[in-house]
């Protein structure tokens, strides 16, 4: 049938109930422990079956169940005590009307995954639930931010596994009318389209609307009639292989994301661009400054860098995209005249300096090169970030590279289980989820009694036990096994015992298999009658990453053992709904990453906020949260050159620690009762978890850091008729032009030596800066503890002040240094660009001596 018409049938709510609805329409449902269970209530079992989506739950309920429902007075209080705070929590800020948020004071966040709930599709795995995470804080915190994604038709893939445990993916299509989204609508009320100039023609986008809290997310959606079937797959699959697919997608999302913003009347103070698929974002955002306040590209260019975040989340060069050339300059030559440069000048802001200029593009480069504010997502990631792109900023030195870091944070209503909800309500009070990280919140958790908080997490280790009996009993239905196995899979693993978890994505650089070094120790671990542990393990493999299917695959072949299959399992279909009951349930939260690969890493956040202990490599978060009262480190943080000495080594160190340390800890129990020291570094993990690696925390950390000081700078660069913006724009042009004829002579000590510890010295330098004048540089010494003939150690940069004018554009500058500690110093002098951060770090423009 080559054309249908459809209809919808809704189900018919009584009025009594209608709140459901609109509470259906809004995901702020699924962060709230009332909000969830005022659903749940009305037919557990089918709000399981429904995948917990309300939409699709409230079209299977009968008709017979609502009606009964709006007469039952339990329910309706339930319903009323949810109303009143979706009104208070969801609805005093949304955008609808005369909305309190001003929408020229935006903070536009742009990402290519959003993982809000298992039940809306459009992640892969973290940094879409990061994404998620960062909405859900921004509507808690009431900050004026809208999202901008893609909506896709198929998402990512399910999982499953044939009968030699290879991985196999499928891609079930996404019914969008069982979607809390609606239509995006214009100005005049009609539904909002826009479009991107491409090779194959127009790619125009339908834009949808997804609310979260006070939070709109827009969604933009290829399949449209407008496009040709090959358009149409643009927003098909996330994350599709194919190069000029991909190239539509992160066109599509930045600039037609932008558009999208434009139509709906949103023109953002800030751009934060959620990794480097979103940069082109960045090229849009210039061409509307342009038409919007009528000012030349140099100045356009002083302005969209000084208001942009940059989030990279990548820490090898390799998973950084790069695209050929030819690829993009068809979406970029219909930008010229809007943008005020030839394609050419476009393509080179993407490419390091002096590469050719055939070169690829990089999305990281394009990215950075567009935002004032560059950031890794761990402290130990913002390090390795600075010295993978040092080539982007040549002649900087690595610790002074512009890349700083926000430490991420998981969503703590999103995963704390109810039981240790109902604890923190009792002991902190019912709004401690509002503040979560405030000091006075977390440190009451001490109050809590051990035996309170022991039960409570057995209870939810019960639950864990219970969920992997029934995901693994239909993963062996689905394969048809035999009756034994069935029977097997209905009794796995025990509620009583030690339960340790490895979950995420299957990279071999994650080393699931970092246990299968010595299987013979695993085993005997295993099969250990008076400490008893077990495992379970989940996470995807990429669909062109055979070597983490082979991970998969081996892992599920050894569990297959008939004398430990009870007690080492593998579920199939890892998402946030499994993931919750993993992170809830687990009493060890196990990750071996191979430093420093792991860029942050939040499923142990999770994990700690829910009283488990942290089992890591220290990678990622975990250099941050490390500590012996709440948690173990494998290894001491080093890092080799040689990939399987270092798993040999490193497994060793973990079967040591699990030995040793670990399992002795969790069953040292006197007399049969709690094991009181294990339930003492659950706490040391809770108020860990909560006061530091919330994502409260991160959010207020990117306003605090980032969003006020672009918000406030914007303001002024646009006063006045760009007036500031326009000055800088002449300024870094002459600096351009005569940046060259700049000479620096040999700095000279003017205090004679040897020195003490403490002392000062004066140190001079004279600077030829040609034709630019003193007000137009900063002029520093650079000093430390030498470490090679020409590398210093931790240097220092100390400003420079001009005493006298020499003629002929020639000046004497001075400064006193003092040493802190004894050794060998060096040191040299520098000239760099005056003015703030983004003027200063202008790659090309540094003259040493």
């Amino acid at each position: 049938m080559k054309y249908l018409q459809t209809f919808r049938v809704l189900p018919d709510i009584p009025d009594a109930l209608s709140f459901l609805e609109v509470l259906s329409r809004n995901i702020w449902w699924s962060w709230q422990y009332d909000a969830v269970e005022l659903f749940r209530r009305i037919d557990p079992r089918l709000w399981d079956r429904s995948g917990r989506n309300p939409i699709l739950f409230l079209t299977y309920l009968p008709q017979k169940r609502l009606e009964e429902l709006a007469g039952d007075k339990s329910f309706l209080s339930h319903q009323e005590r949810v109303r009143e705070q979706f009104q208070v929590t969801a609805c005093s800020r949304r955008w609808d009307g005369d909305a309190s948020i001003s929408r020229s004071n935006t903070i536009a966040y742009f990402s290519m995954e959003f993982g809000i709930h298992e039940s809306i599709p459009l992640f892969a795995g973290g940094l879409g639930i990061l994404a998620g995470d960062h909405l859900k804080a921004a509507s808690d915190m009431e900050l004026p931010l809208v999202g901008v994604g893609l909506l896709y038709r198929q998402g990512y893939f399910r999982q499953f596994l044939d009968q030699d445990g290879w991985q196999q993916e499928e891609y079930p299509e996404t019914d969008i009318y069982q979607l809390p989204i609606e239509r995006a609508t214009d100005a005049r009320g009609d539904d909002l389209f826009v479009s991107v100039a491409g090779p194959d023609g127009d790619i125009h986008a339908a834009v949808w609307r997804l609310n979260v809290g006070c939070v709109p997310l827009f969604l933009l959606d290829s399949n449209v009639s407008e496009n040709p079937r090959d358009l149409r797959e643009i927003t098909s699959k996330l994350y599709i292989g194919e190069q000029k697919m991909r190239i539509a997608q992160e066109m599509l999302l930045g600039i037609g994301g932008m558009r999208a913003l434009a139509a709906l009347g949103i023109h953002p103070s800030v751009c934060h661009m959620n990794e480097g698929h979103s940069a082109f974002s960045s090229l849009e955002r210039i061409a509307q400054i342009r038409e919007s306040h009528q000012v030349d590209l140099k100045t356009a260019l002083e302005i969209i860098p000084r208001t942009t975040v940059f989030t990279t989340h990548t820490p090898v060069s390799a998973g950084n995209e790069e695209f050929p050339i030819e690829l993009i300059r068809p979406y970029l030559i219909p930008l010229e005249e809007r943008i005020g440069a030839l394609a050419d000048e476009i393509l080179s802001w993407g490419q390091p300096i002096g590469a050719l200029p055939s070169s690829p593009i990089s999305m990281f480069i394009l990215g950075a090169r567009m935002a004032r504010y560059c950031n890794g997502v761990s402290k130990l990631h913002g390090r390795v970030a600075r010295r993978m792109w040092t080539h982007v900023w040549p002649e900087m030195p690595e610790e002074e590279i512009p890349i700083s870091h926000v430490t991420n944070g998981v969503h703590i209503p999103s995963f704390l289980s109810r039981e240790i909800s109902l604890l923190l309500e009792r002991h902190i009070g019912p709004e401690w989820h509002h503040h979560p990280s405030n000091p006075g919140n977390t440190s009451r958790i001490d109050d809590i009694y051990e035996e309170e908080l022991w039960r409570a997490h057995v209870m939810c280790r019960a639950r864990l036990i219970r969920a992997c009996r029934r995901l693994m009993t239909r993963q062996y239905k689905r394969r048809n096994a035999p009756k034994e196995m069935m029977r097997d899979a209905e009794l796995v693993l025990d509620q009583d015992i030690m339960t340790i978890a490895f979950a995420r994505r299957f990279a071999t650089y994650k080393r699931a298999n970092l246990l299968l070094q010595d299987p013979e120790r695993f085993e005997a671990l295993l099969m250990n009658k008076n400490r008893p542990i077990q495992f379970i393990f989940a996470g995807k493999a990429h669909p062109r990453d055979h070597e983490g299917k082979e991970l998969i695959k081996r892992l599920v072949q050894f569990a297959r053992k008939r004398e430990i299959r009870n007690k080492l399992v593998f579920i199939e279909d890892y998402d946030i709904h499994v993931a919750r009951y993993l992170v809830q349930g687990a009493d060890v939260w196990l990750n071996t990453p191979r430093r420093p690969l792991e860029a942050c890493g939040t499923s142990g956040m999770k994990a700690a906020i829910n009283g488990a202990l942290n089992l890591s490599i220290l990678d990622g978060w975990w250099c941050e949260g490390y500590s012996e009262e709440r948690g173990w480190r494998i290894g001491n943080g080093e890092e080799y050159v040689d990939p399987a000495y270092q798993d040999a080594v490193e497994s060793q160190a973990l079967f040591n620690v699990l030995e040793e340390e670990v399992i002795p800890r969790f069953y040292d129990r006197k007399n049969g009762d709690i094991p009181v020291r294990w339930v003492k570094m659950m706490k040391a993990s809770m108020k860990m978890g909560m006061s530091v690696f919330c994502s409260h925390r991160m959010v207020a950390e990117y306003n605090g850091r980032f969003y006020e000081p672009a918000r406030d700078r914007l303001a002024r660069l646009l006063a006045g008729d760009a007036g500031e913006a326009r000055a800088l724009a002449v300024r870094r042009e002459k600096l351009k032009t005569f940046w060259r004829n700049i000479r620096v002579e040999p700095p000279i000590q003017e205090t004679a030596g040897p020195f003490r510890v403490g002392e000062n010295l004066r140190m001079t330098a004279l600077i030829d800066l040609g034709e630019l004048s003193p007000e137009d540089v900063t002029v520093e010494l650079y000093y430390g503890m030498l470490q090679s003939a020409d590398l210093l150690s931790l240097g220092k940069a100390k400003a420079m002040e001009m005493l006298e004018a020499h003629g002929g554009g020639r000046y004497l500058y001075a400064c006193d240094i003092s040493c802190p500690m004894s050794g060998r110093y060096g040191f040299t002098a520098r000239v760099l660009p005056a003015g703030d951060a983004w003027a200063r770090f202008e790659p090309g423009l540094i003259r040493w001596t």
